[in-house]
C-alpha cells in the first residue's frame, strides 16, 4: 500500500488555511489543518506530519516560534513558512533552523506545489 503524505497547515486565517488544504488535497496528499501552533502542539495522537506549511504571523505563537519549539523538541520534518510580511531577520532564522522554503503571502498555487514536492522528496532529516 502506497504511503499517502501528510501535511500539516498552520495559519489563524480560515481562508488561507482552507484554500491551501484545498490545493493540498487536489495534489493527493493529506491535509491536517491547526488553527494556531499550540492547536498543532496539542495534537499529539496522530503523529507528526511528513511536511508542515505554517504561516509567521499568528497569535499566540508565531511560525518560527513553534518551528523552535519543535526543533528543540527534536520533532524534525520538513517546513515551509508563508508570510506577508517577509523580512529578512525572519527569514534568515527558519532558514538556518532548517525550513525548506520562506514564502510571501499570497503565495501562487504552483509555488506551493513546486516547494511542497521538493520538501516531500527530500523527506525526514
Amino acid at each position: 500500500m502506497q504511503h499517502i503524505s501528510t501535511v500539516a497547515i498552520v495559519d489563524d486565517d480560515d481562508g488561507v488555511r482552507n484554500s491551501l488544504a484545498s490545493l493540498i488535497r487536489s495534489l493527493g496528499y493529506e491535509a491536517r489543518s491547526y488553527g494556531s501552533a499550540p492547536q498543532f502542539l496539542a495534537d499529539r495522537e496522530k503523529g507528526d506530519p511528513d511536511c508542515m506549511i505554517a504561516d509567521i504571523q499568528m497569535p499566540e505563537m508565531s511560525g518560527d516560534e513553534l518551528q523552535a519549539v519543535l526543533v528543540a523538541a527534536g520533532r524534525r520534518f520538513p517546513m515551509i513558512f508563508m508570510t506577508a510580511f517577509p523580512t529578512a531577520p525572519v527569514r534568515e532564522r527558519v532558514m538556518a533552523a532548517g525550513a525548506c522554503a520562506f514564502l510571501d503571502k499570497p503565495a501562487e498555487p504552483d509555488t506551493i506545489a513546486h516547494h511542497l514536492a521538493a520538501a516531500l522528496a527530500h523527506g525526514r532529516t
